[in-house]
């Protein structure tokens, strides 16, 4: 039992946590989807479709103690699992599920299909659990670029979209000792040249800008 484990995370792991107590199965669940077709003196065929998206299904429950059994060092009260849970659902946002085993592991991005839980008969205070993944896949359009080949042809590529990022960008950002809306706009936001963005965003003057006080609450854009 203490061979695997399973992993789950929101927000390029800002928050998430370890199953406490591992379930007794995983179901993995895919495969490519197809429409048969009778032809005319050609008998039947098959045509195969996109494959399916990949769906993970698992029971377990989360204890109210700490059992032999739990496999995890930090148990959290069984109700904040839930909470952590139905937050990640509320934001139509991927989470990340990760299986680690003894034999093989799976770490993708997915979305919860369905969440259900209950509290345990005997147990008080326990809650007991099921739970459906399916594989998210990132996409993003692609622009189309002409280009001259040597011939001296005009040809079309299709840019690479860029990487999907699964964190969010926070809404608000509370100043600590050293900061600057540069330093934030470089950190935060990717782009100290933003800073100027962030300033009109909050209404500040060039004046409030050397007045900001550690622990003040600025929003992004």
């Amino acid at each position: 039992m203490y061979d695997y484990g399973i992993y789950l995370s929101f927000n390029n792991q800002e928050n998430g946590f370890r199953l406490p107590v591992n379930p007794e199965e995983i179901e993995v669940s895919g495969g490519v989807e197809g429409k048969s077709y009778n032809l005319v003196k050609g008998g039947e065929i098959n045509i195969p479709k996109d494959p399916q998206l990949t769906e993970i299904s698992f029971s377990s429950f989360f204890p109210a103690v700490r059992y032999p059994f739990v496999v995890d060092t930090v148990l959290l009260e069984p109700f904040r699992y839930v909470q952590l849970i139905e937050s990640w659902m509320a934001t139509r946002r991927p989470m990340r599920f990760v299986f680690v085993g003894s034999n093989f592991d799976i770490n993708l991005a997915a979305t919860i299909s369905s969440f259900t839980w209950k509290e345990a008969a005997g147990s008080p205070g326990d809650i007991e659990f099921d739970m459906t993944l399916k594989k998210y896949v990132f996409y993003a359009a692609r622009r189309v670029i002409v280009k001259t080949n040597s011939s001296g042809e005009q040809v079309q590529a299709a840019e690479q979209p860029k990487r999907q990022d699964e964190k969010q960008t926070p809404k608000t950002y509370t100043l600590k000792a050293g900061d600057s809306l540069w330093k934030v706009a470089k950190t935060v936001l990717g782009d100290e040249s933003r800073f100027k963005e962030i300033q009109k965003f909050n209404g500040f003057t060039d004046a409030q800008l050397k007045k900001l006080r550690i622990g003040t609450v600025i929003k992004l854009p």
